[in-house]
């Protein structure tokens, strides 16, 4: 098993989904980040992460990368929620996100800004307030869920 599967199972026994795992240099510290999301659904919308399941995680993904180190050198391990506002980078986050809020820009097109309704194969569907938008996975610049006050 790779890493990465073996940290989502771990995810997965607490009841959390993985979002998404990066490396990302701030400060000159090199940071190691896990990102979870709550499988529970509050109404439409999806259920916090407690910070104590983010540090049971912690405990229990630190181990597991004492033996096999994700990055040469020094590190510092981060695990916590994926967050309100969240960039997307791939289909399987897009999925996750149905039913949030997203801003995305894509080609040949003015941003785009609605609620994810449905992801069917390589097709984003966007419900606009004046429409519903179909646009092709690999026509997305850049995307982001993000949250209205």
């Amino acid at each position: 098993m790779s890493l990465e599967s073996d940290i989502k199972s771990l995810v997965e026994s607490v009841d959390l989904e993985l979002y998404d795992i990066g490396t990302v240099n701030e400060n000159d510290e090199t940071i190691y980040r896990v990102s979870v999301m709550s499988k529970e659904m509050n109404g439409t919308k999806r259920s916090g992460v407690s910070l104590d399941a983010c540090v049971e995680l912690t405990h229990m993904i630190s181990p597991l990368l004492d033996v096999t180190p994700p990055v040469s050198g020094d590190y510092r391990l981060e695990v916590g929620s994926a967050g309100i506002e969240r960039k997307i980078t791939s289909l399987a986050q897009f999925t996750k996100s149905i039913g949030e809020n997203v801003l995305l820009n894509a080609s040949g097109k003015d941003k785009i800004k609605g609620i994810l309704t449905d992801v069917k194969g390589s097709k984003i569907f966007v419900q606009t307030p004046d429409e519903e938008l179909e646009i092709e996975y690999n026509e997305i610049k850049k995307a982001r869920t993000y949250f209205e006050w």
